[in-house]
């Protein structure tokens, strides 16, 4: 499974609805009309490929939500897999009463259904056609992370968001705690002084193998399940190879339809940094790691570590093991006069700042302290719950998770895992968009700033000065410089 080739053409597909839609990224269009106006009117829903995240977090969580009372209504369903189509069908029947359409081809319902919003879960390697038709089709989207399976269609996706005016939410539900917005006021505002880096990690074990608890059945057969669209042979999204459950259920251990942790794991960590920080784009990526104990014929790492360098002077670190659970990293934001210490996991209700010695800081005011922030138990259902605020507001800018923070996230990790694979560094340049090996200049662009003796760049948003950010030297510095022509460049 280890041979991954795309097609010029199946790209071309992948991204011509965006080009056809947006010319530039820039600001979010006009919010488009949204049919569901009146008090009592419901967003009308379909889902596209609701499997395993699909069904227990779009499909369940939404049902719920009308239950409650919520403006949505699930009304139709398209999945390749017969099976998935009536479970889907069966539990809306029997929760909210009312009969879904099913269609074994999701550009079916688009055509032929009136919908206001579809929920996208099928596998990585679609995600970027499905959106894109969606927009096209003037859609409102939930996408479940990754938002695309390649750098380039991740600017296509953001691009064409951003020329439709739509609503759009990618799937990761931790950018949907509150104390990203805390942590971001505090960074801008100087708490941390100059942010330095950030840590994360998404640390597991399993005896039978990462992704291989996603149990395969007899029903799973190619008379059951449309395999060549699964693959996405016609459209160039995957070459036509032999029907294999493992690869339908199991299809995360694969490069062709997905990327392992990178893009299930490393992506929601990633995420919620960028969140905090105000980061996006990376400038430069590397990726490292291997498969050191998990051969039962995957093509992904269990072991593996991002570490990306951003223009604003910010070194972001993302890493872990499919092997061992019990020791992960903290999830941490590094500055010069302390840092912010989460944890592992997702559901803060708070985190710790520890401060740097004051014989650094200057200030001995500045000392640990416990930043409560308050519980979020269930973040998938706080996710879809903004979502749907943000259909009833008809504003795209609500999400918590809007596809340029979506497209920067994956930038950085389908870098660190081509990183990997190809044994590149790259470098990303945010003016063009495009991606490229990099070469010594971001050494050399650093090493000149400490020469010139110029200053630090910030996160974006900072408010905060010079706040730890400027060094006190000892005053014999003044005895540093060269001797030119002999000369003490103390005496001068």
């Amino acid at each position: 499974m280890k041979k991954e080739q795309i097609s010029r053409r199946g790209f071309i597909q992948r991204t011509s609805a965006a080009a056809a839609t947006a010319s530039v990224v820039g600001a979010v269009a006009s919010p488009a009309v949204v049919r569901a106006q009146g008090a009592n009117a419901k967003f009308r829903v379909g889902f596209v490929g609701p499997g395993g995240r699909g069904f227990g977090a779009h499909v369940k969580t939404l049902s719920s939500l009308a239950v409650e009372g919520r403006n949505v209504e699930l009304v139709a369903v398209a999945d390749v897999y017969n099976e998935n189509r009536d479970r889907t069908a069966d539990h809306v029947k029997a929760n909210n009463g009312n009969d879904m359409t099913k269609y074994g081809d999701y550009r079916e319902m688009y055509e032929n259904e009136d919908l206001d919003a579809v929920c996208i879960g099928t596998p990585d390697h679609w995600h970027a056609k499905q959106t894109l038709d969606a927009l096209a089709a003037d859609l409102n989207v939930y996408c479940e992370k990754p938002m695309t399976k390649y750098v380039e269609e991740a600017i296509a996706v953001a691009q064409a968001w951003k020329a439709s005016g739509k609503v759009m939410q990618v799937g990761v539900q931790s950018t949907s705690l509150p104390l990203w917005k805390t942590v971001n006021d505090l960074l801008t505002s100087g708490k941390l002084g100059k942010v330095l880096m950030y840590q994360t990690e998404m640390f597991r074990n399993s005896v039978m193998g990462q992704w291989r608890y996603y149990k395969l059945n007899e029903q799973m057969t190619p008379r059951n399940i449309d395999w060549k669209t699964w693959l996405g042979v016609e459209e160039g999204l995957a070459e036509d190879i032999p029907f294999d459950r493992a690869v339908y259920a199991q299809w995360r251990r694969f490069w062709p339809f997905g990327s392992g942790m990178f893009t299930d794991l490393f992506v929601h960590r990633t995420t919620s940094m960028m969140k905090a920080t105000g980061l996006r784009y990376p400038s430069r990526v590397v990726g490292a790691g291997g498969i050191y104990v998990e051969y039962d014929g995957r093509d992904v790492p269990d072991v593996a570590t991002v570490v990306a360098d951003f223009d604003e002077g910010v070194q972001g670190l993302v890493s872990a093991t499919m092997a061992c659970q019990n020791t992960p990293l903290q999830q941490t934001i590094r500055g010069h006069n302390g840092s912010f210490v989460f944890g592992t996991g997702e559901n803060f209700t708070g985190f710790d700042f520890v401060a740097e010695r004051p014989q650094v800081t200057l200030d001995s005011s500045i000392v640990d302290e416990r930043i409560e922030v308050g519980e979020c138990p269930n973040t998938t259902k706080a996710h879809f719950e903004n979502w749907v605020d943000a259909l009833e507001a008809n504003d795209p800018l609500m999400c918590n998770n809007t596809p340029d923070l979506g497209a920067a996230a994956i930038v950085l990790v389908i870098l660190g895992a081509q990183s990997y694979r190809q044994g590149k560094v790259y470098r990303f340049d945010k003016e063009t968009m495009t991606y490229s090996d990099a070469d010594g200049s971001w050494a050399t662009k650093w090493e000149d700033r400490s020469h010139e003796r110029g200053t630090p760049n910030h996160i974006p948003g900072w408010t905060a000065g010079d706040t730890g950010s400027v060094l006190t030297p000892e005053d014999y510095q003044s005895l540093e410089g060269p001797w030119i022509n002999g000369v003490d460049p103390a005496a001068q």
